[in-house]
């Protein structure tokens, strides 16, 4: 049996009032008859003698003590079983990578765990449902989930988000809640951001602690010919000035680092498997310790077929030259870029047909087009022909200079002889777009390290199955052919991509976001919830257990029966 108001308990003093009653002599006046046999119940209590007797209405006395249980039992909110409380609390938890900051031996996570038991338990909740905040807000346990399992749920938790608008996440929790009027716990560790969302239903607990802590903001590599290239950005996000050794792989470095300042540390390394880039342990342990992964340059082929116009083809070996990575043939390779001349099979045609035509300008270019990204002809002289087939990306004029098939084929319409874009810097800018566009294109993932909260780039072919596979048994499905972006992943880590049951790439998630790594403005607080509870919230709490007062009622009927039958004897 559980009590919801313990404190009721206490009307069971009032047994003792009644037992004294009982026991006390009732005297009464004498009444005058005019026969002996008018008295069918002759009275047993005398006149006269001591104060105390012996009590002849035990049936009466046992109801109504039965009756004071009863009522005790009501006011105390007694209930049998021990699903005896339905009351649902809705609960919503900060999953920002700053809820692992540690002070005075805790994390800010556990001091959430901690204020989610006791407000359980004060508010006699028996149904709970946890709603985690992030780029994407997700249902840790419930909904009505029970107590025991949800705060089973928490202690898995792990939040590890990078900064994000907790108004989701609230609207959310407050549609569960059962709409507006349902009051909404909000466990944080720090202000909220400014201008952000925040329902009159959500009352803001903060767990946080002001600490100090040095943070890595960013981490880079690039390999080029057996060297690692590793750039590192350091930050103090303390009061006081800090001196730290920077572990880069088997060496290390002392970093001086002005309070609340910066510095960049770079180095030449031995591009031999994974670089660990970590600093000393502080408060916030993770946004210090990162794995970078191997990052040469992709290896590109590009393969110029026969018919290609002689100065077309030096122009192209010239500016792919100083690309990394590209090797240049005339003889067909699997995944090879091929450039041919106009009416070839070439993924790109590059020349002019007659009658050519040359345009100094004004030059318009599709906006947003990865393939002409930073491309300035100012002052160059492009010679055309006529007008290729494909919507067109760049044009002069009535003139196509550039267009795209719907099957990617390209068609650059430029008699390179007699023009001089080959000796403007647009020209090897355009063709180092034209070989990253065609290193998108391959199969894999484009990037070996993405910041946390960033989108998953990945390029897939068709007639295979793919699969994101990250820390634990983290899995996502990749869906589409060709270049896919997908959603952010909310844990950091080592991600791998897989075909068919085999890994094929892999990259790096960095648990380095420069808002959750600042603490100093940390800091317990509360904001109590400006809405009133509505009758819905009110209906969904546990109402008072009724048979106590039914089995009251009943026992005062029973003995006011009881009295009136000897009364009428």
């Amino acid at each position: 049996m559980t009590f919801g108001f313990p404190l009721g308990l206490v009307a069971l003093a009032a047994a003792a009032p009644i037992l004294v009653a009982y026991f006390l002599r009732r005297k009464q006046p004498p009444r005058v008859v005019s026969a002996l046999f008018l008295w069918r119940s002759p009275d047993q209590r005398a006149e006269a003698g001591p104060k105390l007797q012996r009590f002849s209405r035990e049936v009466s006395l046992l109801l109504e003590l039965c009756a004071v249980v009863a009522a005790a039992a009501f006011l105390s909110d007694a209930h049998c079983g021990g699903g005896a409380s339905k009351k649902h609390l809705v609960a919503v938890v900060d999953g920002s990578l700053s809820m692992q900051a540690k002070s005075g031996g805790k994390t800010a996570a556990d001091r959430v765990r901690d204020q989610l038991a006791k407000l359980v338990g004060a508010e006699g909740v028996g149904q709970l449902t946890l709603i985690e905040s992030g780029l994407k807000p997700t249902v840790l346990a419930g909904p009505q989930a029970e107590v025991s399992r949800a705060l089973a749920d928490l202690e898995r938790w792990v939040p590890s988000q990078p900064a994000h608008d907790v108004g989701p996440a609230l609207l959310v929790a407050r549609e569960l809640a059962g709409g507006k009027g349902n009051k909404v716990h909000f466990l944080t560790d720090g202000p909220l951001a400014e201008g952000a969302l925040v329902p009159p239903e959500v009352e803001v607990l903060s767990v946080g602690e002001p600490v100090d802590n040095v943070a890595l903001l960013s981490a880079q590599r690039t390999d080029v010919e057996g060297e690692a290239s590793v750039t590192v950005r350091v930050a103090n996000f303390s009061k006081a000035e800090r001196t730290v050794v920077l572990q880069l792989g088997p060496r290390t470095r002392e970093v001086e680092l002005a309070a609340g300042g910066t510095s960049v540390v770079q180095a030449k390394l031995p591009a031999a498997g994974p670089i660990v880039v970590a600093l000393p342990d502080d408060a916030l342990a993770i946004d210090g310790n990162v794995t970078l992964l191997p990052s040469p340059p992709p290896a590109t082929k590009v393969v110029l077929l026969g018919g290609l116009d002689p100065n077309a083809g030096a122009a192209l070996r010239r500016a792919l030259a100083v690309v990394p990575g590209v090797t240049v043939s005339t003889a067909l390779q699997p995944d090879s870029l091929t450039v041919g001349p106009p009416g070839s099979s070439a993924e790109v045609t590059l020349g002019a047909a007659a009658p050519p035509k040359s345009y100094l300008g004004p030059f318009f270019a599709q906006k947003g087009n990865p393939l002409l990204e930073d491309v300035q002809l100012s002052g160059a002289i492009w010679t055309a022909g006529p007008n290729p087939v494909g919507r067109s990306l760049m044009s002069a004029g009535d003139a196509v200079l550039i267009a795209e098939e719907e099957d990617g084929r390209l068609h650059f319409n430029l008699d390179v002889g007699r023009s001089n874009v080959q000796r403007t810097v647009a020209w090897p800018i355009l063709v180092s777009n034209l070989v990253r566009r065609a290193r998108l294109s391959l199969p894999g993932l484009p990037r070996r390290h993405l910041m946390l909260g960033e989108d998953v780039p990945v390029t897939t072919a068709p007639g295979a199955a793919y699969v994101l596979k990250g820390p634990g048994a983290l899995q996502r499905p990749v869906l589409g052919v060709g270049p896919v972006t997908l959603p952010a992943v909310t844990v950091p880590g080592r991600w791998a991509l897989w075909r068919e049951g085999e890994e094929v790439d892999a990259l790096e998630v960095l648990p380095l976001d420069p808002r959750e790594s600042d603490l100093r403005s940390r800091g317990p607080y509360t904001v109590k919830a400006s809405a009133a509870e509505g009758l819905a919230s009110i209906a969904l709490k546990q109402p008072r257990s009724l048979w106590p007062l039914v089995v009251l009622l009943a026992l005062l009927l029973v003995d006011y029966w009881v009295t009136a039958r000897g009364g009428a004897r």
